[in-house]
């Protein structure tokens, strides 16, 4: 059964272009662009029309990093893959890249199992994954090899969270050698956690039990250090590096600097970093729960570093790390010990907009915009052009996105699974309005029409930024 849908009217922007162009699509595929009032535009027939006048059309957004049902701290992300991928939708976001935990002791298959398990027939919208590694030993480095070739091409590590996750800088650079024989991406959470550890027991011995205290310890010094060592392993090992949510003008200047030496070396940051600080952390009462997540916020005065990498291109990407904990039972677990405080934030649904108010404001332009939240993730993860562009081939992942429309972010009207907004009252300017997977409608003039088990499971292709 053959469908065809005309998005009529609409400034298609890309990473490459902004053009005024109708678009037809066929079978969960972009079939053709034509110029808006040609006679090429004019001769398509198809089952559905959208007027897009006075709107742009868009790539659905890639978000290559969220963390849905992710167990922590003795609770679980408060997301799953439903109503996760139903917010992202909402959003205008319509692939997400998720990670599958491997827990120290077990195979990296029977962690992945238990992802594919959890997500299988519940996402509105299309995923995959990366792996996380806990435990990097003589079977799991084998295993690596296999998840490659299985469509799983990235793989995090952490420096940080002794005891749960974290890698000693020997288990790093053997997992780096072997990605840089089998063309995997390492992903670096790049904190130096057992200096981290010593501050927090510090400040809890001293009585600073507050949230704002969980960014004080996080030193962002620490954080450059450990981006510092990251980039000399990566070296050492001839592998590239994705140093994930990048926070701290010293860590942009590292990833920048060893970008000037022309080494494989990426960084993302996340909209928390962009728009929120420490004056969030500190907020009174237990407020200040809310915004913690690792890497912490970091003072107001950080931001201008992270946009200008952005405006550079030493930061390529702009992902949520969405990991959404209830303030209510679940960061409520850290009153009196700001270290129990569940470490994450909710954004899937918040990051189109935010960086559409970041044009308006200055910061982007409309086609860096398109490129730090479609484009260049698809690229880095192996999804492009299937994914993050308009193009003819390309997956029929469509948002028509009203420029002009005025909101007002707030957990009253948002559509994740958590009772909070990380940017509660935030006016902005700019709005999805409809929005296509693989053709299909999953928001449609502001009215959710998608469903569980639309989304497919998407294998990966090694990162198309490595010249493979």
């Amino acid at each position: 059964m053959s469908t065809r849908t005309i998005i009529r009217g609409g400034l298609v922007i890309t990473a490459a272009d902004e053009i005024h162009a109708d678009v037809l699509i066929e079978d969960g595929r972009i079939a053709a662009l034509a110029a808006h009032g040609s006679s090429a535009a004019g001769s398509w027939s198809a089952d559905r029309t959208i007027d897009a006048s006075d709107k742009y059309v868009i790539p659905g957004g890639v978000d290559a990093h969220t963390h849905m049902e992710l167990p922590f701290g003795g609770t679980f992300a408060s997301d799953t893959f439903e109503t996760g991928t139903r917010a992202a939708a909402w959003g205008g976001t319509t692939t997400i890249v998720d990670f599958a935990v491997q827990s120290p002791g077990h195979a990296l298959r029977e962690g992945l199992d238990a992802w594919y398990a959890k997500a299988d027939g519940k996402c509105a919208i299309d995923y995959a994954f990366h792996m996380i590694l806990s435990d990097v030993n003589e079977h799991t480095l084998k295993e690596m090899d296999l998840l490659v070739e299985e469509g799983i091409t990235s793989f995090k590590l952490f420096m940080a969270y002794p005891g749960v996750f974290y890698s000693d800088d020997g288990r790093i650079l053997r997992a780096m050698q072997r990605s840089a024989a089998n063309g995997g991406l390492i992903m670096m959470h790049a904190e130096n956690g057992i200096a981290i550890d010593v501050l927090v027991e510090q400040a809890l011995a001293a009585g600073r039990t507050d949230p704002r205290h969980h960014g004080e310890v996080r030193r962002a010094l620490l954080e450059a250090e450990a981006t510092h060592r990251a980039i000399q392993l990566a070296r050492v090992a001839g592998a590239p590096l994705y140093v994930v949510h990048v926070s701290a003008e010293e860590a942009v200047a590292e990833l920048a600097a060893a970008r000037d030496m022309g080494l494989p070396v990426f960084g993302e940051t996340c909209p928390q970093y962009l728009f929120l600080s420490t004056d969030n952390l500190a907020e009174p009462g237990f407020e200040g729960a809310k915004y913690v997540c690792s890497t912490p916020l970091r003072p107001e005065e950080h931001q201008a570093a992270l946009w200008r990498g952005l405006r550079t291109n030493d930061l390529q990407v702009v992902s949520t790390d969405h990991c959404p904990f209830c303030f209510v039972g679940q960061k409520e677990l850290g009153r009196g010990d700001f270290s129990k405080i569940p470490n994450g934030l909710p954004g899937v649904e918040n990051r189109m907009d935010l960086l559409h108010q970041a044009v308006l404001d200055g910061h982007l332009t409309r086609r860096r915009w398109i490129e730090i939240a479609c484009a260049s993730p698809a690229r880095m993860f192996g999804l492009y052009p299937k994914k993050g562009t308009i193009a003819p081939g390309a997956d029929a992942d469509v948002v028509i996105y009203d420029p002009h429309a005025e909101q007002t972010i707030s957990a009253e009207t948002h559509h994740m699974n958590v009772d909070y907004s990380a940017y509660e009252g935030r006016r902005i300017t700019g709005r999805v309005e409809t929005v296509l997977s693989r053709g299909e409608l999953v928001v449609h003039e502001r009215q959710f029409t998608g469903r569980a088990g639309h989304g497919v499971y998407t294998p990966r292709a090694t990162s198309q930024y490595l010249g493979q």
